[in-house]
């Protein structure tokens, strides 16, 4: 057991911005004395004493060997992982590091079609072949959640010759899927379980929350320490365990797709992050939870509103594709009073200054997290109290027929592998003339959030009809170079 009160590399970083010393290495503005006056007045000099640059004493992120190295270890035995990278350009560089260091060009991997466009650029990067398949998905309340083992199943059936499986766990929505059910169905095939955790790095400490992906049996995870925990903005850690993933090729990997100047701003945030949650976690997500579960009682008595919650087994929530809810994120249901979930989140937030995380067609979605306060709770119960009373409409009608029918508009036939279709020479046409053309961009509608179109993906009538009416809808595309979605970038023939 190593002493998790120890932070090695805040506590070098914090020794070295001390020492009287004369600067003749990068950053440029040698511990502040060159910044800008307005950004020293705003943040204060310390920040920049510490912005320091891989010294001596300071280890080398991509081969540590020292203070690096020892606050990995820690991080590993707080996590539960065999090994740890800490991670600087966020968890979108070790999803990528993990489809590279698992998939060479023309190797599939098996992944949901609701990936993080960080996947999306893993197989571009990578060559990788991808195997989609559809999430379970509610169309009542236009919700994507899990791929199910019985789809993980079927695909390895199918391609028993794929190199790896990714799942995302948790999905934006705080959803978890039978994770510990799809480990076990990829082992069967000897290669290992890829996690986009992205949005759990607190599950491993407190039992009142979904089962850490390590714990349910994934081979590697990537985890944002920064999105719910108390890292920097960027601040991410990658972690494996057992013998199926090659360290030496995550070590490359990463070199691939992370910065040779790491902040070590970030790292010794990960370092204090990791220190906090190994002694205080299970405390903080207590008082997290008892937040988190305040405002869900009091938010689903306002009338109009509804929480998102597990069903009951029967309903399609108590499916493989819905195990699991992380009870810190709260989406809640806003179509009751006539309101789309952009217009609610607009109200909230100039009105009442609460400021939700997403905005999709019926719904809001708020992070929970251990830096939220009582204070926040209530002003967020009372934004959705005045919300109730006084903006309420009556004349907002949802086709759900729309999303129902979304899965049969997409084919997801790839004509070019994604890498391919990415470098391939593209041009820019009005929606109207991409009919039966190669894309040649990201387009993800929200809501569901789940691409109706990858690079080398035809485009067919079914699919631009969709993207129509969604906009009719209120809705918004991501991914493509062209939001308003009028052009579309496609194959030059």
């Amino acid at each position: 057991m190593l002493n998790q009160n120890q932070t090695p590399l805040l506590d070098a970083l914090k020794a070295n911005a001390a020492r009287p010393h004369a600067p003749f290495y990068t950053p440029g503005h040698k511990q502040g004395k060159g910044v800008s006056q307005l950004l020293a007045d705003f943040l204060g000099k310390a920040v920049f004493r510490a912005d320091l640059t891989e010294l001596a004493d300071l280890d080398h992120l991509f081969a540590a060997q020292g203070v690096i190295q020892e606050a990995q270890q820690l991080a590993s035995e707080a996590f539960g992982a065999l090994q740890t990278w800490f991670l600087v350009n966020g968890s979108t560089c070790g999803v990528e590091a993990a489809i590279l260091a698992t998939c060479g060009t023309g190797d599939k991997i098996i992944l949901p079609r609701n990936v993080h466009s960080s996947a999306i650029a893993g197989l571009i990067l990578s060559g990788a072949i991808p195997i989609f398949l559809n999430p379970e998905y509610d169309p009542v309340l236009d919700i994507a959640h899990s791929i199910t083992p019985n789809a993980v199943k079927s695909a390895l059936q199918q391609h028993p010759d794929a190199k790896a499986v990714l799942i995302v766990y948790p999905t934006y929505y705080g959803v978890c899927g039978d994770l510990s059910a799809i480990a076990n169905i990829t082992h069967q095939y000897n290669i290992p379980l890829l996690v986009d955790e992205a949005h759990g790095a607190h599950f491993a400490f407190h039992p009142e929350l979904p089962t850490s992906a390590l714990a349910a049996g994934a081979d590697l995870t990537v985890q944002s320490i920064h999105k719910v925990l108390g890292a920097m903005t960027q601040a991410s850690m990658l972690h494996i365990q057992g013998n199926r993933i090659d360290g030496d090729r995550i070590n490359k990997a990463l070199q691939l797709v992370q910065s040779t100047s790491p902040s070590y701003l970030l790292l010794a945030s990960l370092d204090a992050a990791r220190q906090q949650m190994a002694l205080d976690g299970k405390m903080l997500m207590s008082r997290t939870l008892q937040l988190a579960n305040e405002a869900r009682t009091k938010i689903s008595q306002i009338p109009g509103l509804s929480v998102l919650s597990k069903p009951s087994q029967g309903e399609l929530g108590g499916s493989p594709g819905f195990m699991a809810l992380d009870k810190t994120r709260l989406t809640v249901t806003v179509s009751g009073l006539g309101l789309t979930g952009f217009a609610a989140e607009e109200i909230l937030d100039e009105k009442f200054a609460v400021t939700a995380e997403f905005a999709s067609l019926q719904h809001l979605t708020f992070i929970i997290s251990l830096g939220n306060t009582s204070a926040d709770i209530e002003q967020l119960v009372q934004g959705f109290t005045t919300l109730s009373k006084e903006y309420r409409r009556t004349n907002l009608t949802f086709n759900r027929q729309i999303w129902e029918n979304l899965m049969s508009k997409v084919s997801h036939t790839l004509h070019f592998s994604p890498r391919e279709a990415f470098f391939a020479v593209s041009e820019t046409l009005p929606l109207a003339e991409t009919s039966d053309r190669i894309c040649a961009e990201i387009i993800c509608p929200y809501p569901p959030g789940i691409p109706v179109l990858m690079p080398g993906e035809v485009i067919t009538e079914a699919v631009l009809d969709y993207l129509q009416q969604i906009q009719a809808m209120g809705g918004f595309i991501s991914g493509c170079n062209d939001t308003s979605c009028k052009t579309l970038k496609v194959l030059k023939i």
